[in-house]
């Protein structure tokens, strides 16, 4: 309760403070197709170096998701430092987006391996070009299939990305048909298999979010939807091969929550506290949270179960 106290009392607060937002692209080689970019600050005038930097799939519709408007409040109240966000428009999500070693079964997902390249190669240079900052940490986030993407591409770049931020992610990503009678849920959901098969890894701090409430779907009739279950399943893994602890590993349920960026955005300041949060004010109303570690150790050696 008082968590959200002071999250709705950061955007009463400061609900209408307007920091700089700017629009740039690139052309990238990996994708074949200029990639527009948006660019949020949460300083008044330029983010100051160091800062820290959080991608964000599906770049269009950080309107929707209130990015601007939690980013100030945050940091009106002093809860963040400097953060540049930068938001990545989707271009063909369906083929873009999903898990770089294997498309699903019907195909989707064929150029996830082009996006993580795109995303390394060309986009984490390129912003380094053009801000001439030092990044303190860099995190990536996304909703959905979004969010699916973001985390295969922080799991492949440990020692790049610090932090993933996880809204509802398309976890149920799968190479057979559910009506296929060799269908299992341990083989054949793409991103719980090629985790539970690495048999080495760094450790890296999650953060995942789920609402109750987004679908029916329900395929082992065990009375928890598909979403829940996808989400709880890989948070198990996770913690089963040792890759992250709490507070570095967090997953939060909202019992009401859909499947829309209404829903999301309400947990947005969870999550930028999560990652970004000043722990170390003495009156930071989160401070005992907020003080334990999010990075994890560098690296650890895990057998496959």
């Amino acid at each position: 309760m008082r968590f959200a106290f002071y999250c709705w009392l950061a955007l009463a607060l400061f609900p209408a403070m307007a920091f700089p937002q700017e629009k740039d692209s690139l052309r990238s080689a990996f994708l074949f197709r200029e990639v527009r970019l948006e660019l949020l600050s949460s300083a008044a005038d330029r983010p100051a170096s160091p800062t820290d930097l959080l991608l964000v799939n599906d770049g269009q519709d950080l309107d929707h998701f209130r990015m601007q408007a939690v980013m100030d409040s945050l940091a009106g109240l002093h809860l963040i430092g400097p953060l540049l966000v930068v938001g990545i428009e989707a271009g063909d999500r369906l083929q873009e987006y999903g898990v770089s070693s294997r498309p699903d079964y019907q195909g989707r997902g064929a150029k996830a391996g082009a996006y993580d390249s795109f995303v390394v190669s060309e986009l984490l240079p390129f912003l380094r070009r053009r801000t001439s900052l030092e990044f303190r940490s860099l995190t990536i986030a996304g909703c959905s299939l979004g969010g699916l993407s973001a985390f295969d591409i922080a799991w492949n770049h440990p020692e790049i990305f610090q932090r993933v931020g996880v809204f509802s992610g398309s976890f149920w990503w799968r190479d057979k048909d559910l009506a296929d009678p060799n269908y299992s849920d341990e083989k054949d959901r793409i991103l719980y298999a090629k985790i539970h098969d690495s048999p080495r890894h760094a450790r890296m701090a999650c953060w995942f979010y789920v609402g109750q409430k987004e679908e029916t779907a329900d395929r082992n009739h065990n009375g928890i939807i598909d979403a829940v279950e996808d989400t709880r399943d890989l948070v198990r893994l996770l913690q089963e091969k040792n890759i992250c602890r709490p507070p570095g590993l967090q997953e939060e349920e909202n019992p009401s929550g859909t499947h829309d960026y209404a829903h999301w955005s309400e947990y947005l300041p969870h999550f930028l506290l999560w990652a970004f949060g000043k722990r170390s004010r003495p009156d930071h109303p989160f401070r005992e949270m907020l003080l334990a570690p999010l990075e994890c150790d560098s690296l650890i050696t895990a057998s496959p179960r």
